[in-house]
């Protein structure tokens, strides 16, 4: 049997009545994740477990390849049934990872399954859960209805023209799916080869020509307009780290026409670029009345090898020791001084700098929305127990917690939103561990009320989809 019992991770009747009385039954928001928008407008069903649940989980590749499984049973040509066998043969060795938290978890709620998976069950489990995957409780819809989500905001390039989003709003589809606008790409003039490749692209969707910065500006606007059109509320952007400059520190034309001639630019050139980029597209933003997003701080493709053999996003990234609270601390002055810094949420991926943006988002608080500037929560290496635990802490010292916008997923699986639970749990147990020791009051109606707002209604008001 299964050790995800009905109290699990709470560890009192404090944190219990927290939990079920309260932060339960409220609605997901997942503002940021990493599902296939075609799959949710057509309402896909999935054929078996190992496409729903190995499919671009880079966690699990990672955690197979440290157990010496080879990359033909991870993202090679081993049939589905060949790849989850390994996968359960895995499992039992990943006690204290959080994979082995969510693999149970997922399994529970999902397929109603409490035993705990391993080689000796793989082929029993792989049939009953890839039956249930055949009915329509269990299509890409059906498993977010399972969770009660409410809304998933998709992660998009400018160039996507959105077609499936504007299929999901026609069809009233629930949950509401919205897109993201994440303009990495703009920005990402490392190889002008492929960066002139993605002009082309954007100078097609746009329907401007593009000859000049100014030009890839107008393009970067008018995607923006779109996608505000079909129901867009937030940006993101993943970056090392963010810069500052003096605008015109560069001739940012001369510069753009570099790129476009084909020739690569200097490393501070490229930083100048990125920087004078952002700066436009966030100014945009806050026109528009959007949440943006900084994920800061992975350290990418470190495995040469690898890379050319998988290509990205394929579990050879890290946490790098980028330096971020200057350049961060000047770039949203830059934004703010002119009264153009949109609502903000900061990730970290490195622990160390926990305070450093805890405490940098309250330096831009002026009192016009609440909680406009958020301290994100744990990102992809932090969202684990231990990890979120920090962030909650950090974030409880260094500003108000009551005003967090809560969990989300940044997900590839449609399987992977029974981690709000998990996160929920955790949420309840911090409290209820509080008012055991005395340091909050038993007054759980309060702090109950506050709970479902870090779960829910933060996040409804915050966005307002």
């Amino acid at each position: 049997m299964s050790f995800i019992t009905d109290n699990f991770l709470l560890h009192n009747k404090y944190a219990q009545a927290l939990y079920h009385d309260y932060a339960k039954q409220m609605p997901i928001i997942d503002y940021h994740n990493h599902l296939d928008p075609e799959q949710l407008a057509s309402d896909h069903q999935f054929e078996n477990i190992a496409q729903a649940w190995l499919a671009g989980d880079h966690y699990k590749w990672r955690a197979m390849r440290t157990l010496g499984i080879d990359e033909t049973y991870i993202t090679g040509d081993a049939n589905d049934k060949e790849k989850f066998q390994k996968w359960a043969e895995a499992v039992p060795y990943l006690v204290r990872n959080p994979l082995y938290h969510w693999t149970h978890l997922e399994l529970q709620r999902h397929f109603g399954i409490t035993e705990l998976l391993s080689a000796d069950n793989a082929k029993m489990m792989y049939r009953e859960t890839s039956a249930q995957l055949q009915q329509k409780t269990h299509s890409a819809l059906g498993l977010l209805n399972q969770m009660k989500v409410e809304v998933v905001c998709t992660t998009d390039d400018p160039v996507d023209d959105l077609r499936h989003h504007q299929k999901a709003r026609k069809d009233n589809v629930r949950p509401t799916i919205l897109p993201t606008f994440r303009p990495d790409k703009a920005y990402a003039v490392e190889d002008p080869v492929s960066y002139c490749n993605y002009v082309a692209v954007l100078m097609q969707a746009s329907g401007v020509t593009i000859a000049s910065y100014a030009d890839l500006l107008s393009a970067l606007k008018r995607r923006i307009a779109h996608f505000h059109e079909n129901g867009c509320r937030l940006a993101d952007h993943g970056l090392e780290q963010l810069y500052y400059f003096e605008f015109n520190s560069f001739d940012i034309e001369k510069v753009f026409k570099k790129i476009l001639s084909g020739k690569s630019l200097e490393i501070e050139e490229i930083r100048y670029f990125k920087f004078e980029t952002l700066v436009h597209v966030c100014r945009e933003y806050h026109k528009h009345g959007w949440v943006q997003q900084f994920h800061l701080g992975a350290l990418r493709n470190t495995n040469e090898r690898m890379l050319r053999q998988l290509g990205p996003d394929t579990g050879f990234d890290s946490i790098g020791d980028f330096q971020q609270g200057y350049p961060l601390s000047k770039f949203l002055n830059l934004l703010d001084s002119t009264d153009q810094l949109a609502k903000t949420i900061l990730y970290n991926l490195n622990p160390a700098q926990n305070e450093v943006f805890a405490t940098m988002v309250g330096n831009f608080n002026d009192g016009s929305v609440r909680g406009k500037m958020q301290y994100g929560s744990g990102w992809w290496y932090l969202d684990q127990l231990d990890g979120m635990e920090k962030q909650l802490n950090t974030l409880s010292n260094m500003g108000v917690l009551s005003c967090f916008v809560g969990m989300l997923t940044d997900s590839r699986s449609l399987l992977s939103f029974p981690r709000h639970e998990y996160f929920r749990r955790l949420l309840c147990n911090i409290f209820g561990n509080d008012i055991e020791k005395g340091l909050l009051p038993t007054d759980i109606e309060h702090i109950g009320s506050i709970v479902q707002d870090i779960c829910y209604n933060n996040a409804k008001q915050y966005f307002d989809f």
